[in-house]
Formats: C-alpha cells, sequence, structure tokens
C-alpha cells in the first residue's frame, strides 16, 4: 500500500477550515484548555484539506476525576475519545473524505511539537507514528491565535519536523 501524499505536508488548507481551527483554538482557551480536532478532505485531491471537525478534549474530566493518575489539565495536553477518533478515521476513508490532519492548540507557549505530542502520536513507542497523518499545532497567545505550524513524521531522524502548507 502506498502512503498517502498528504504525510509529507504541502497541503493546502481552505481559509474556512483555518478560521474553523481558530475559533475553536480561541473558545477553547476560554475554557483554559487545548482545542483538539481533525481536518478530512477528498481522497481525489490529495493535498486539499476542506473541512474541520472539533473533537472534546477530555483531559480536565480526567483531571477531575482522578488528579493522581492524571496530574495534568486540558491547558498542558490533549485527551481525546480515541474510539470516535477510529471511527472518524474509518467512516473518511468509506467516503472518500479521509482525515488527513490532527490539529491542537497550544496555551501561551507558541505552535511546536513537543515530546508530549510526539509521544501522543506514537502511542509512547519509539516507532513512526499510529495514522498516517500531519499534525497541524495553532499558538494562541493571550486568547489571539499567533501561529500555525504544520508537522510531519520523517522517518530518516525518526522524528516529527515542520513542513510547508498554504491557506487558500
Amino acid at each position: 500500500m502506498t502512503e498517502p501524499a498528504w504525510i509529507k505536508g504541502d497541503l493546502r488548507i481552505g481559509a474556512s477550515v483555518i478560521a474553523r481551527v481558530e475559533q475553536a483554538a480561541r473558545e477553547a482557551y476560554a475554557r483554559d484548555e487545548e482545542a483538539c480536532g481533525y481536518l478530512s478532505g477528498p481522497a481525489a485531491e490529495p493535498l486539499l484539506v476542506d473541512e474541520a471537525i472539533e473533537l472534546e478534549n477530555l483531559a480536565n474530566k480526567y483531571h477531575q476525576a482522578d488528579p493522581e493518575g492524571h496530574p495534568r489539565t486540558g491547558r498542558e495536553y490533549f485527551k481525546v475519545n480515541a474510539l470516535k477518533f477510529e471511527r472518524a478515521l474509518a467512516e473518511g476513508r468509506a467516503a472518500e473524505r479521509p482525515v488527513k490532519v490532527f490539529f491542537h492548540s497550544h496555551l501561551d507557549c507558541g505552535a511546536y511539537f513537543s515530546e508530549e505530542d510526539a509521544a501522543s502520536m506514537t502511542l509512547g513507542g519509539d516507532g513512526g507514528p499510529t495514522h498516517a497523518l500531519t499534525y497541524l499545532v495553532t499558538a494562541v497567545d493571550q486568547g489571539v491565535v499567533s501561529a500555525h505550524r504544520l508537522f510531519v513524521w520523517d522517518e530518516a531522524t525518526r522524528s516529527f519536523v515542520e513542513a510547508p502548507f498554504s491557506i487558500e
């Protein structure tokens, strides 16, 4: 099976999609938590992203239920319902509108791919990402979106590296 083209970057992300990501990021910032979700687009145009779907960040709920077992809050990381996300991946493939990008925001610390982000996307392992996706990180500083950066897995360095994208 060939790798999908979007995992190398150079995505074309619709302006309305970026606007939705920014809205989700600002709203999550107001709740003192990271936004998270995914971006999809037509299989026939592998580098086009034309839809954004926000997912609930469950980190605060887990922290409230078990502060010792889940010491970090939604301000510091995201936790999604893995079953819902897996279902979205399968439904996207079946409808020929695959999920191409996982997005999340960072609060008051910049748009970078953290060690925690890398551990989440590789399930804590030393291998590559669990899914054939790219990763968009949106920085929200003092409630204002200040940057977007796209990251892809680089097999040569066995790490996530920044990749280009355009907004159209």
